[in-house]
């Protein structure tokens, strides 16, 4: 009769309640919705199944190999249960948090570590029930883990890492860093190493406790750009044109799109040279952008420089050779006087 019930309820009952459950807008009746459809209502076939064979005359034996069976595959759907209810909890969270499908495809590595921790609950609970000492057991997974622990230090400081990496988020798949060992775009997050792709091409797998352990440059997070160069002018240059400089290279930058000027200075006096200090903000972090927009400030500068006529300096060296030219033409009349007085010798 029971068994008959569960049957009609699945059939008549369950089918219409899923097709008005899933037309509402919440998600949580649909999640409870399947749970019932996928985990409970597969057991509660088995358990009255289980109920009605007890009502039989059997041997002890076969008996207890029912009790066995029934309480592994309790266990059974508990453990899958449970891991599901933590995996539909999850991705909930991360989906009302706005989080990226590619932050939550990251979560698994997560749920594997925490399935797996609750399989080996679900395990050592069946064996309890089941009659055996599970002290022993545990006390051998205890010694057993530090064993572990010990010869696979290098593994389960990555996976440690890994947490670090998906709580504090350093990086996320598609950022572009830069570390002191490499550089590249993320591809993927392992429990064990993360991938970057370089900007040749080339796939570099580096451990996470390496990336947790260095400086990391997230450029994908750049929101601006700061750009500083130097402009060298020659010293010839009047006193009126360096005045007019740092309004002049004001003028080209400001007439830019999505720049800030922050200041120009004459900034020193160089060997060969009188040097200014540039210094603005492309409001973009685009590396596009940013090369786009000093590449037309300096092709102002040199146009509106030509115009002014104010030169760039080069590296030069002037030598004073006054002193020189005299030691070089008072050596070259001693040689005349000591080749001549050869001369003479030879000819007594």
């Amino acid at each position: 009769m029971c068994w008959a019930t569960i049957r009609l309820l699945s059939r008549v009952v369950v089918k219409r309640l899923g097709a008005w459950i899933y037309k509402t807008r919440t998600v949580y009746d649909d999640i409870l919705f399947s749970v019932i459809e996928k985990y409970l209502l597969p057991y509660a076939y088995l358990f009255i199944n289980y109920q009605i064979i007890q009502q039989l005359n059997m041997h002890p034996r076969v008996r207890k190999i029912l009790f066995v069976a029934i309480a592994v595959i309790t266990t059974f759907y508990l453990v899958r249960l449970i891991n599901h209810t933590i995996q539909l909890a999850i991705n909930g969270y991360m989906r009302k948090r706005n989080e990226s499908e590619e932050r939550i495809r990251q979560l698994t590595g997560v749920l594997i570590v925490i399935k797996a921790l609750i399989w080996i609950i679900g395990l050592i609970s069946l064996l309890g029930n089941l009659g055996y000492d599970v002290r022993t057991f545990i006390a051998g997974l205890g010694v057993g883990g530090i064993a572990i622990a010990l010869a696979a230090q290098t593994i389960l400081g990555d996976l440690f890492s890994y947490f670090v990496i998906f709580f504090d988020k350093p990086f996320e798949i598609g950022d572009f860093i830069t570390t002191p060992s490499a550089s590249g775009i993320i591809e993927q997050i392992g429990i064990k190493t993360t991938r970057l792709r370089s900007l040749d091409g080339q796939q570099l797998v580096m451990s996470n406790t390496d990336l947790t352990r260095s400086t990391i440059h997230n450029y994908k997070r750049l929101e601006k750009r700061r750009v500083l160069f130097t402009l060298q002018v020659v010293y010839s240059t009047s006193k009126d044109l360096l005045q007019q400089i740092p309004g002049i290279v004001k003028d080209i930058i400001t007439a830019q799109e999505s720049t800030t000027f922050d200041r120009a200075h004459l900034s020193s006096l160089g060997a060969s040279s009188i040097n200014f200090e540039v210094v603005y903000i492309v409001d973009s972090a685009d590396f596009g952008k940013y090369m786009d927009t000093q590449q037309s400030v300096l092709i102002n500068i040199v146009e509106v420089f030509a115009d002014r006529g104010i030169e760039f300096a080069f590296p030069t060296q002037t030598l004073v050779i006054d002193k020189l030219s005299d030691q070089l033409e008072q050596i070259q009349k001693t040689t005349d006087k000591n080749g001549r007085s050869a001369i003479n010798d030879e000819n007594r």
